[in-house]
């Protein structure tokens, strides 16, 4: 008998072992869902845009699109990490007509037309690259918005941190790999996970005004996450959950409320700019 529960006990510990090799093998391919073909272009929704080609600081190209809009404020936009800019473009057209700005949105490398692998410090340089496109068409820093959504955000924070913005806003973003894993992966112990994206320790960091927004039923990056990471804000503007909205469909869901909560922190963020 304790022969037999020793053997159960040890192919249960095989099992679990291998599952979590298999897994530490495959981080990458479980953070990141690029796809390569563009679903649509600007013009598919009415958008005047201007094609960018922005190198990263290692050589990689990255594509993407300058949007126009009717004020000087640019959104550049960091996005999750699955498909590519060409599945945002309806939620572009939304910026473009509900608040008027422009927006940057550009592809990590491996996703859409831009080259390269994605992982995080790949991703980290391609986010300041393609801040430092637009500031070097003399945009003001107090104009730049960062917008990050999902995976997006730890490339907000993370440019935020090193380049100076007017201001950081975060949708749907989780305090960390590693806690997001706790929420999925629960068996999987936290040092086998070697992506961060830390963004609980590095928000206290960001000094400009910040919004973050989450929706009431986000099943992929629960509530809290979103909620600690604007307790920890340096300079946390406002909180905005999204009531009924999941983690990909909030600006489908959130209707005026969600729209005001953007107005009223960039009218905010106006009257505080020196």
């Amino acid at each position: 008998m304790l022969g037999t529960v020793v053997s159960t006990l040890g192919l249960v510990a095989f099992c679990w072992l291998a599952l979590v090799a298999l897994l530490a093998l495959q981080e990458r391919r479980l953070i990141f869902f690029p796809t390569r073909t563009l679903s649509a272009a600007p013009a598919d929704y009415g958008l005047r845009a201007e094609e960018l080609s922005i190198t990263a600081a290692d050589g990689v190209s990255l594509h993407g699109w300058w949007i126009e809009g009717a004020g000087d404020r640019v959104l550049i936009w960091y996005h999750g990490n699955a498909g590519n800019i060409g599945d945002r473009l309806h939620n572009a057209r939304w910026f473009v007509d509900r608040l008027g700005v422009d927006v940057v949105l550009v592809d990590y490398r491996g996703y859409g037309r831009s080259r390269g692998t994605p992982d995080e410090e790949g991703i980290y340089l391609d986010g300041l690259a393609i801040y430092d496109a637009v500031a070097a068409r003399s945009v003001r820093a107090e104009d730049i918005v960062l917008f990050g959504r999902s995976l997006g955000g730890a490339v907000a924070i993370e440019t935020a941190l090193r380049r100076p913005v007017g201001a950081l806003v975060l949708e749907s973003v989780f305090r960390s790999v590693r806690a997001l894993a706790r929420e999925h992966y629960w068996f999987v112990p936290p040092a086998v996970i070697r992506t961060r994206m830390d963004n609980e320790s590095k928000i206290g960091g960001v000094a400009v005004p910040t919004l973050v927004l989450h929706g009431d039923r986000d099943g992929i990056v629960p509530l809290a996450h979103g909620r600690r990471l604007f307790e920890l804000a340096a300079r946390p503007t406002r909180f905005h959950v999204i009531e009924g909205a999941g983690h990909n469909d909030t600006h489908l869901v959130g209707g005026e409320p969600y729209a005001e909560a953007w107005t009223a922190f960039l009218s905010r963020v106006d009257e505080s700019a020196p």
